[in-house]
């Protein structure tokens, strides 16, 4: 009986070990074993595996991130899901790992640091409510103050991302008030200084980073961090101590890229702190000819072109971007910024506003879409698309009336002047033709290989839009809108063209698009005499055609008013155009909504913004836009928010209260000038007249908002009303 009892014992013992060592060994536990047993199952078991994961995702990413110069780098790199799809495996290993410490080591020291490796793989991956819940749990229930405090940096840096300002300075302000240590303090002066960089208040951040640098070792990420206070210095009109800092990046082992665009932006500002300095004593023929720097020949012509363009030498400006457009090798983003600043000096400087345009489109066409620029200058785009109609309809009616006020002998003789200067520029033209093709084919050739074939060669032609552009541009120009079709230039077809162009923009020896002979016109032939009176015949010689002329001119002059002080913000020029409608058509058909547009145009302090209230309000009292004009006076600007006031206004039409309705929305109407919603609310404002002030009113309004708005959507809606007005009308 002894015996089987013993038996008994031997056989459950290690039976009764392993459960009292399980028991000792809980993750809930507090006995000192069990929580030394979790400390080191949980650190080489799972977060040092799940830390070297994240670590190694974040080093592949900052490899793959590619950098804009041209922008304002960020302090800290941006948290991209999508950079982040490429190193996936990786940060969802991390996540998996640190989960093991969250589920099974409890009692762990690493519980902490492992929801923070947790939370920021999720931040990476785009789970924001998954990772922010992980770091507000550290925060709330973590054990280590040190854990806690690094866990609200990663907070902050995550409500920075979102654009969340509000609650990332209130965590700010609550890590201000902790102790740190000098890791978390350097993490959260960097992070700060962050967060005021992308919420535009450049001061602040330059005055963070300048308290971090002493925490900072030398390393590539410390030169970017200088090159960021450098632009944001160059942004404040601090040149000189943007400079400082351009040239710690040297001393901070940056790439090659990043080291030469700080020696370029510090060239940059020394000739603007010298404005005496010879462009040539810079160092950009020296760095032109470095065969280090062949594929940035593009931005140091670039650089070239902005420092000609502040000292006011646009020629040399243009052709330096011009260069550099050339010299791009693949580099979009710099070429597409190249574009823009060409666009930018055709339009404001040189006010070749077609040409401007095509610079526009071809910027347009490589610059990416999530570029910060891309909204901006797709709208100025379009804006530009109508302005260049509008204002090549005034500029060639100009030129025709000109030539219409002539007496016949000289009008005559004007145009034989005209043929015989484009039949000189067409003869100058085909000879650097057949020269271009000479030399083309002698360098064929001497290399006759394929300049396609490899891809670091000048771009084809056909390839580039800013070439493909300009070269529709010159085709235009030298023959017309010509269909397409076979055999468009033989002399038996002379001339077509000039019926579709008969004049051309600003000068009278472009009056039509001419498309001589091969051979060439000569005075006195038939064909001479045909190309005379295809061009005289677009001449408004009768009354009835000068009258012609003149509304369309009119309505060109009034669209381009409206679109350089909508579309294009530039009230100026937008005054300048209404002041020449007026002195041109005194009797326009606009006149009142000129001066209630000049009105607009001028600010508040500016003595003439009343004296065209006044002149509004004498004129027509009882006009939409005197009505308007004396009901801004508190609203002028103050749009709110558009959604909200619409839906506000629309309820008060529902419940039949017409009239304050209406009231409310001619009281707001200015403030919606311009703006997405303008042609809605004017919509609901013909309802409400039809409701309060009868048929006759409601049909002015119809007809009002049909001019005011010829490309609303909600044009074929108002015209069907106009119809049943006028039938409604009849029958009374």
């Amino acid at each position: 009986m002894i015996d089987r009892f013993a038996s008994h014992i031997r056989k459950i013992t290690p039976y009764l070990a392993l459960s009292i060592l399980l028991t000792a060994c809980s993750q809930f536990s507090t006995r000192p074993g069990a929580v030394n047993f979790h400390n080191i199952s949980a650190r080489y078991n799972a977060y040092f595996m799940a830390e070297q994961d994240m670590l190694e995702a974040e080093f592949a990413m900052k490899k793959a991130y590619k950098e804009d110069y041209n922008q304002l780098l960020p302090i800290l790199l941006p948290m991209d899901s999508i950079l982040a799809q490429t190193v996936k495996p990786q940060l969802d290993d991390a996540i998996k790992k640190a989960s093991i410490v969250a589920e099974k080591h409890q009692n762990s020291k690493w519980l902490d640091n492992s929801y923070i490796v947790l939370g920021k793989s999720r931040l990476y991956l785009g789970q924001w409510a998954d990772g922010l819940e992980a770091l507000r749990y550290v925060y709330a229930n973590g054990r280590d103050e040190n854990d806690k405090n690094d866990a609200l940096i990663l907070l902050m840096r995550a409500y920075i991302t979102q654009k969340d300002y509000s609650n990332a300075l209130g965590v700010a302000e609550h890590l201000s008030q902790q102790p740190l240590d000098k890791s978390s303090v350097r993490d959260f002066y960097l992070t700060k200084a962050y967060l005021h960089q992308q919420n535009g208040e450049y001061l602040t951040s330059v005055a963070i980073l300048e308290e971090t640098f002493p925490l900072l070792k030398k390393s590539i990420e410390t030169a970017r961090i200088h090159f960021a206070a450098a632009q944001m210095y160059d942004r404040l009109g601090q040149y000189a101590l943007a400079n400082k800092h351009y040239r710690s990046v040297a001393k901070n082992r940056p790439s090659y890229d990043l080291g030469f665009y700080s020696s370029m932006n510090s060239l940059q500002n020394e000739v603007v702190l010298n404005p005496k300095k010879d462009l040539s004593e810079v160092g950009f023929e020296k760095m032109l000819r470095d065969r280090k720097n062949d594929d940035l020949r593009d931005r140091i012509y670039f650089t070239m072109g902005l420092l000609a363009e502040h000292r006011k030498q646009i020629p040399e400006a243009v052709e330096f971007l011009e260069k550099a457009a050339v010299a791009s090798k693949g580099n979009m983003q710099q070429k597409a910024y190249t574009y823009l600043q060409l666009a930018r000096i055709n339009y404001e400087s040189l006010e070749n506003f077609e040409v401007s345009k095509a610079y526009y489109d071809s910027a347009l066409a490589i610059l990416p879409k999530e570029a910060p620029e891309y909204r901006l200058v797709a709208e100025r785009k379009r804006a530009l698309d109508s302005f260049v109609t509008e204002y090549t309809i005034v500029t060639t009616e100009d030129s025709l009336q000109k030539l219409a006020r002539m007496n016949p002998a000289a009008l005559d003789n004007k145009i034989d002047a005209i043929l015989e200067e484009q039949e000189k520029r067409r003869a100058e033209e085909e000879e650097n033709k057949r020269k271009a093709m000479i030399a083309a084919q002698n360098a064929n050739n001497q290399n006759p290989g394929n300049p396609l074939a490899n891809g670091n060669e000048r771009r084809w032609e056909l390839y580039d839009p800013a070439l493909i552009n300009q070269g529709k541009l010159d085709f235009r120009k030298t023959w017309g809108n010509r269909p397409l079709e076979d055999d468009w230039r033989r002399s038996s077809r002379p001339l077509q063209a000039a019926s579709n162009n008969p004049a051309a923009a600003g000068t009278d020896s472009t009056v039509a698009g001419v498309s001589p002979a091969d051979q060439g016109l000569k005075k006195g032939t038939a064909e001479w005499q045909q190309a005379h009176d295809l061009l005289k015949k677009n001449i408004p010689l009768t009354d009835a055609q000068f009258a012609e002329s003149q509304q369309k001119k009119e309505t060109a002059l009034y669209g381009l008013g409206k679109i350089y002080r909508f579309d294009l913000k530039e009230p100026q020029r937008a005054i300048a155009t209404f002041d020449r409608m007026l002195a041109e058509y005194p009797k326009t058909q606009y006149k009142d909504e000129i001066y209630y547009l000049l009105y607009l145009s001028y600010e508040e302090d500016n003595q003439n913004k009343a004296a065209w209230k006044s002149k509004l309000l004498t004129e027509y009292p009882n006009s939409t836009y005197a009505r308007l004009v004396s009901k801004s006076t508190d609203v002028a600007g103050n749009s709110g928010n558009p959604i909200k006031e619409y839906e506000a206004m629309y309820q008060l039409y529902s419940k039949g209260e017409y009239e304050k309705a209406l009231e409310d929305i001619e009281r707001n109407l200015p403030a919606y000038k311009g703006g997405a919603m303008e042609d809605k609310f004017a919509l609901l404002r013909v309802f409400l007249i039809g409701k309060v002030r009868g048929k006759e009113a409601y049909g002015q309004a119809i007809t009002e908002f049909m001019r005011l708005y010829p490309a609303s959507e909600y044009l074929p809606r108002l015209k069907e009303m106009q119809e049943f007005n006028s039938l409604s009308v009849g029958k009374r």
